[in-house]
């Protein structure tokens, strides 16, 4: 704390101004640290996937499912059935449930009888129902570890963006204290302090909508992982492979999370069909019972047996079978249709990622080069007095465009690389590079 006093007691002492600014902006500029804490691409997938609630409540789903597929396996519940027959409504035994020999009191037990084949289809209904939400719970959780990755990178490149604008920032305001020093000594035009000051007051706009953006991605991210307010995303993984054959991964897309929940609602569809043909076929009912007469009267027992009639199976289950097999007809074409989406969708991705890359790489070798070079020649031509400040003040906009472009493509192409690294949940969690 002491250096920066001295050297303004020696600037107020007459030291030349242009000398005091250049002492004073390293000073002025030095970043103030706050703790912050790393947060790798891999860590902050396991921790959006362990505070999921989605994936909880599909596990209790299938769970469910699970444990109707047992429930639906065994007989109906037996019904206990109980009354009393025959009871004189008029003469001398009037409302008697003793005295008449007809009049009995009865309790009996009924039972239905599916057959093991229906009772088995019901089952494997409820199995199906269970896979299903086995399959979208890998949805879910490929899309959870794809979102969380698209908003980690956005939050990464967002941090390089705006340390690139912050150190934009400080040569404008060290350009403009140097600019203010040769104007006060002489050396320098007040045009020239104007374009330093305009150039100035326009960079630090441009970072605010950096810093902007770098917090929005953070907010983002928030959603995901919980707060995340003191984060730095670091350890970018290497972006030029995906864990997949990129040649062939188009036509290897049968497993694909949406797809294979596609199939399991097909599977589905088709133990739907075959149950409604089971249940076409009527189950039997038989029934036990105990009467009880009055004294001196026999007791007695009856058994029956109650089977429904199919009077018009055309008009109905005939039809409900076909609707079934409409429906089951109708997810398979769903699975077809959606695995050539994916397969259209994946080559496209393929195809923009790779020629990112080939641009990222361009922009690395040869753009971002010339535009330094350029900076530092007109630089070299306005020292000695051949081309004015706004020359370098125009190089250095282009040059500090050109480093922002190239993240913004790195982004972008990032974007992709995690959109087709991520498309199944099963993938190893990337390393960084």
């Amino acid at each position: 704390m002491l250096f920066p006093i001295v050297i303004a007691a020696l600037c107020r002492r007459g030291v030349p101004a242009m000398l005091c600014a250049l002492a004073l902006a390293p000073i002025l500029h030095t970043p103030v640290h706050a703790q912050t804490r790393e947060l790798t691409l891999a860590e902050a997938q396991k921790r959006a996937l362990d505070r999921s609630y989605q994936l909880r409540g599909q596990d209790a789903a299938a769970q469910a499912a699970r444990d109707l597929a047992v429930a639906a396996r065994q007989l109906p519940d037996p019904m206990l059935k109980a009354g009393v027959d025959n009871i004189p409504f008029n003469g001398p035994d009037k409302y008697s449930l003793g005295r008449d020999n007809m009049t009995m009191r009865r309790i009996g037990i009924e039972q239905e009888l599916p057959g093991a084949g229906k009772r088995a289809l019901r089952g494997e209904r409820y199995d199906r129902m269970a896979e299903r939400t086995v399959a979208e719970r890998r949805v879910a959780e490929a899309a959870i570890a794809r979102d969380t990755a698209l908003a980690w990178l956005d939050l990464y490149y967002g941090q390089q963006m705006t340390d690139v604008v912050d150190q934009a920032v400080r040569q404008a305001d060290d350009q403009v204290l140097a600019q203010d020093a040769a104007f006060r000594g002489g050396r320098s035009t007040r045009g020239d302090l104007l374009a330093a000051r305009s150039a100035a007051a326009q960079m630090r706009d441009r970072a605010a909508t950096i810093h902007r953006q770098r917090e929005n991605a953070r907010d983002v991210l928030a959603r995901w992982i919980g707060p995340a307010s003191d984060a730095v995303a670091s350890g970018v993984p290497d972006l030029t492979r995906i864990s997949h054959n990129p040649d062939t991964l188009p036509e290897q897309l049968d497993h694909h999370p949406e797809v294979t929940v596609l199939d399991k609602s097909e599977n589905l569809a088709r133990t739907e069909a075959r149950l409604a043909a089971a249940e076409a076929r009527p189950d039997w009912r038989v029934e036990f019972a105990y009467q009880q007469r009055g004294p001196g009267y026999p007791d007695m027992v009856s058994f029956g047996v109650a089977v429904p009639l199919r009077w018009d199976r055309r008009n109905r289950q005939d039809r409900e079978v076909a609707a079934r097999v409409a429906m089951a007809e109708q997810a398979h074409a769903e699975r077809e249709e959606a695995l050539r989406m994916h397969a259209a969708e994946a080559r496209s991705q393929i195809g923009d990622w790779r020629s990112g890359l080939a641009r990222l790489n361009r922009y690395r070798t040869e753009l971002m080069p010339l535009a330094q070079e350029r900076v530092e020649a007109i630089a070299v031509a306005y020292r000695g007095g051949q081309a004015p400040l706004t020359d370098v003040l125009s190089a250095r906009a282009a040059a500090l465009d050109t480093r922002l472009q190239t993240l913004q493509l790195e982004s972008e192409t990032a974007r992709l690389w995690a959109r087709l690294n991520f498309l199944f949940p099963s993938n190893s969690l990337p390393e960084a590079r």
